[in-house]
């Protein structure tokens, strides 16, 4: 390949070719040009959409790492910090979908741990296309074994997360992973290389050609076919890296011992882009240079060039800086814990610009006293990679499509309609052990998973968090602004069912090709939408990540901004009500149960909708202060009942996907016990909006009158109790039915047998 043409082949652009030689005065060798490769793509880099993050709200007063780090940190009290991170693996999971979300897996946990936490619990959203076609089939079960297997066997419990099936994912799936880990919070740590004459030693696994081009080749570029058939391209499995969840578990416990020992600078996990982009951007953050002997990385295949070296992203590995004294130490805590440790380069001296700014030169070596391979500011890989602020085009239908309001239709049967709605995804979850530490208090299959604030290391504390993931591309591909703010209050929902007040937010943007104007609307409304929810309920933003690329033959997905939210509860000595409740309680419908005057029950976007093929619509209008008051009051209740006051709740659920029909349905599953709802109507039951939930009580006078203090709007549905739902005179089905429907039906489509 000629000099002329390699930058195309690594993912950059002519113009980007120009800047890089700019930058460094002269054409930069083959080295250098692939460090440029990887760390400028558009998923190292965020060159597309940095401009856009800048309107997000950071701050808060529990915030203690906002974006920019490994993972944000908030301060969860009692001395105790918990770490929060979301991140995507999409494109690997296509191409090779075991080892694509294991390794989402293994990354997202590398995140955590180097901010000095212990990852305590995953989540993971996934998206495939139609789950009738053989491939999306294949998709799922490599992809949840992918994700199982890593995380049972790393010892992370998996708690929760969500599955969405659309035809727009069908050639790119999408896989998420959250983690979350505490820590106490003198241990907080960043990836910052500093004192000069410091070592950077590589900790874990070997280095091989695994990986290679991840982030430039895969996750910074479409696929090409339409029907998905490229993603079977072996040209590409190469780009996938392996996971080794033995390796990885020993790394943690390294190097969380390092860190509670202190024997560490600072610590950088290495993901995407490998070598080059730990060594690069802890020298940047310290604002040092950085000398690395390529030679002395452990190699697990031979022949290996230097600019493979640098960028490979094979897994279970950390770049430590540390002091040549505590190098022994260090040295014998790897040993017990059979973790392989190199020194791999040592920290330089910054050099002054023309301007007078400390200026670190990253020097790649063969051998510390060897010849240069080549030579590049560290920052200028890490942090001045150039920033697009690319066209941006409203679609010219939206005003159209928004004018085409779905409808219930006529002649339909409800019940069917809502046991084709009524799919669980039970399945899943019981591959993966969600005990794990035995902190899950409410686990898999609910609105929020809620764990006690407890492990290793951390001081005694009665307190409990929450957390959920929650999108909603349907609305978002009619309102990008709107259904973000929607789903952000769903979140918020979600986790007001297990007593949780929400404390700080992250998001996976997964969208298509920015070099779509379209795309970039989206992308651009949906940052607007999230921001303007987030100061509305007072929710700071403390991390993410962007997906773009997730394009097919040149069909984008739906925009899909993935939203995870934490939430505090104070004290959890109890756990919350379920969703089940007990013959002769009251059932009740509480918050506003219309969404809008003009539009009382909007279907634009909701899984009725989808089922029917009515792609039209616009989702129901944002009510914050009415919306923050109901979520407010309900997490107050539960809250009393976590913390071991006497309480008259029996269960709570908050209506959400499917609307109306399937939270009831799914209570009544749980409670083995039948209602009857009289007052509904057929549109409503259907209808999705945030802000709704099913309360049961045994005292609704009680109930009523504190919800009035609050001044929270509640409605009776009915009283629980026979062996059916009944809802108004359309829905009329046997609990046993409903029980049998909502557990086979994933299992069915998978063709598994009973």
């Amino acid at each position: 390949m000629s000099d002329e043409t390699l930058h195309r082949a690594l993912g950059l652009t002519d113009s980007e070719f120009e800047e890089i030689c700019s930058v460094l005065g002269r054409r930069p060798n083959h080295l250098e040009l692939a460090c440029y490769g990887v760390m400028w793509s558009e998923h190292c880099s965020y060159k597309s959409s940095r401009i856009h993050l800048r309107r997000l709200p950071t701050e808060g007063p529990h915030v203690l790492v906002g974006p920019g780090e490994n993972a944000g940190v908030i301060d969860a009290g009692d001395g105790i910090a918990i770490a929060l991170r979301i991140e995507s693996h999409n494109h690997p999971s296509a191409i090779e979908p075991y080892q694509g979300a294991a390794t989402g897996v293994g990354g997202i946990l590398r995140d955590i741990f180097t901010m000095g936490a212990r990852p305590l619990a995953v989540m993971d959203p996934l998206f495939f296309g139609s789950l009738d076609e053989p491939r999306t089939q294949w998709l799922v079960e490599g992809v949840v074994s992918g994700i199982s297997g890593y995380g049972n066997s790393v010892g992370v419990p998996t708690i929760g997360g969500e599955l969405t099936f659309d035809p727009c994912y069908q050639a790119n799936p999408l896989v998420n992973v959250l983690c979350c880990g505490a820590l106490p919070s003198d241990r907080l740590v960043l990836g910052i290389a500093s004192g000069v004459g410091n070592l950077a030693v590589l900790l874990g696994s070997l280095t091989g050609r695994d990986g290679i081009g991840g982030v430039s080749v895969l996750a910074s570029a479409g696929f090409e076919g339409a029907d998905g058939a490229e993603s079977l391209d072996d040209a590409k499995r190469p780009s996938v890296q392996v996971g080794d969840p033995y390796e990885e578990k020993r790394l943690i416990e390294a190097c969380l011992e390092l860190l509670d020992s202190h024997l560490v600078v600072g610590i950088q996990d290495l993901g995407g882009a490998g070598l080059i982009c730990a060594t690069s951007e802890t020298a940047a953050r310290g604002r040092v240079g950085m000398d690395v002997d390529v030679s002395a990385v452990p190699l697990r295949e031979v022949g290996m060039q230097p600019w493979e070296i640098m960028t490979s992203e094979s897994q279970e590995r950390m770049l430590a800086i540390v002091t040549p004294e505590n190098l022994d130490a260090l040295n014998e805590v790897c040993a017990r814990w059979e973790v392989r440790a190199t020194v791999v380069g040592r920290v330089t001296e910054s050099t002054p610009s023309s301007e007078g700014e400390p200026v670190g030169l990253l020097r790649l070596r063969d051998g510390f006293d060897g010849p240069v391979l080549g030579e590049v500011p560290a920052a200028s890989l890490a942090d001045e990679a150039p920033l697009y602020d690319r066209p941006m085009a409203r679609p010219k239908d939206l005003e159209q499509r928004w004018a085409d309001e779905p409808h219930v239709l006529e002649g339909e049967d409800d019940g069917e309609v809502l046991l084709d709605l009524l799919v669980s995804p039970e399945w899943v979850y019981r591959q993966y052990d969600s005990q794990l530490f035995l902190n899950t208090v409410v686990g898999p299959g609910r609105d929020a998973s809620l764990l006690r604030l407890a492990g290793p290391g951390l001081p005694a504390s009665e307190r409990g968090f929450a957390l959920t993931t929650d999108s909603n591309p349907r609305w978002c591909a009619l309102d990008p602004r709107r259904g973000t703010a929607l789903t952000l209050m769903e979140g918020v929902a979600n986790v007001a069912c297990v007593g949780a007040t929400p404390q700080a937010v992250v998001n996976c943007l997964n969208f298509g090709n920015p070099e779509h104007p379209e795309v970039m609307w989206q992308l651009s409304e949906a940052i607007d939408g999230l921001a303007e929810a987030c100061r509305a309920l007072e929710i700071p933003v403390i991390g993410g990540n962007v997906s773009l690329y997730n394009e097919s033959g040149g069909a984008d997905i739906h925009p899909t901004p993935v939203l995870g939210v934490l939430g505090g509860v104070p004290s959890l000595v109890s756990p919350p009500p379920g969703w089940g409740w007990s013959e002769g309680d009251t059932v009740l419908l509480v918050g506003v149960d219309r969404a809008s005057d003009e539009n009382p029950w909007p279907l634009a976007g909701s899984s009725y909708a989808a089922r029917s093929a009515q792609h039209g619509g616009r989702p129901g209008d944002v009510h914050f202060g009415e919306f923050r008051r109901t979520a407010d009051f309900v997490a107050g209740e539960v809250a009393r009942m976590c913390a071991g006051e006497s309480s008259d709740l029996t269960g709570v659920h908050d209506v959400a996907s499917g609307g109306l029909a399937i939270a009831l349905a799914e209570m009544v599953t749980a409670a083995s016990c039948g209602l009857r709802v009289e007052n509904v109507v057929r549109d409503e039951l259907f209808s999705e909006f945030p802000g709704r939930f099913v309360v049961a009580t045994t005292n609704p006078a009680e109930f009523v009158r504190r919800a009035d203090d609050a001044r929270v709007p509640v409605r009776v549905l009915g009283v629980a109790g026979g062996d059916s739902l009944d809802l108004g005179s359309s829905v009329r089905l046997d609990v046993d039915a409903l029980r049998q429907r909502s557990r086979r039906a994933l299992d069915d489509a998978l063709g598994h047998q009973s």
